[in-house]
């Protein structure tokens, strides 16, 4: 069993706890990063490009000239694709880019990511994460401690601490259950208390 260390607000050791081998000493694997952060970015694509086919286009409704005498190829419509301003042909329609994937996956790949910030020493476990008052000042010192300003705190319904930080522009304040590994690979420092480790813990569990 791996064991990391505890720390306080002022960024000093007051002990250690163990953890779980399997998800905080587990082996990185790169390429369930690739396969996790091209899903959760394929999500969020808005996928509202639209274009307007032949028969959406307006105008057109008689033929530009008539069919024999010209010299010149025959046209049926204005709108057809040949001519500026017809409708286009193929083009993007609403749609959305989600596709699923299968949980292992989505385990395996947070289990590597607190597994990569163990070994760099970048998963930082506080022993308490509450603030008496909402103060922005405070919180920036706290975390320029811990982190050197730039992390993703995950903690239980914590008002207080969500308000002080959500104007310090590198660090994010996330309830436990919305981890995900975009974010933690986005920020250099995982912060969390004792608590949020235990139910990584029972979560990520094979």
């Amino acid at each position: 069993m791996a064991t990391l260390p505890i720390y306080n607000l002022d960024r000093e050791e007051v002990g250690t706890i163990t953890v779980s081998d399997e998800i905080f000493a587990a082996q990185v694997n790169h390429h369930l990063f690739y396969e996790v952060v091209k899903w959760q970015l394929a999500k969020r694509r808005a996928g509202t490009a639209s274009t307007k086919g032949r028969n959406e286009v307006t105008g057109g409704g008689a033929k530009p000239y008539r069919q024999k005498g010209t010299g010149r190829a025959r046209q049926g419509s204005r709108r057809a694709p040949n001519h500026v301003g017809g409708g286009t042909v193929h083009g993007p329609k609403p749609r959305s880019y989600a596709y699923k994937l299968n949980k292992k996956i989505k385990k395996g790949a947070l289990r590597s990511a607190l597994s990569l910030r163990a070994s760099q020493q970048r998963l930082i476990v506080v022993q308490d994460l509450s603030f008496s008052e909402v103060k922005t000042k405070k919180a920036a010192a706290v975390f320029a401690k811990l982190t050197e300003g730039n992390a993703l705190v995950l903690d239980g319904p914590n008002r207080s601490l969500e308000l002080s930080v959500r104007n310090l522009p590198k660090v994010k304040y996330m309830p436990v259950e919305g981890i995900n590994l975009f974010d933690i690979l986005k920020h250099t420092h995982l912060v969390l208390t004792e608590p949020m480790v235990r139910r990584l813990e029972g979560a990520l569990s094979k």
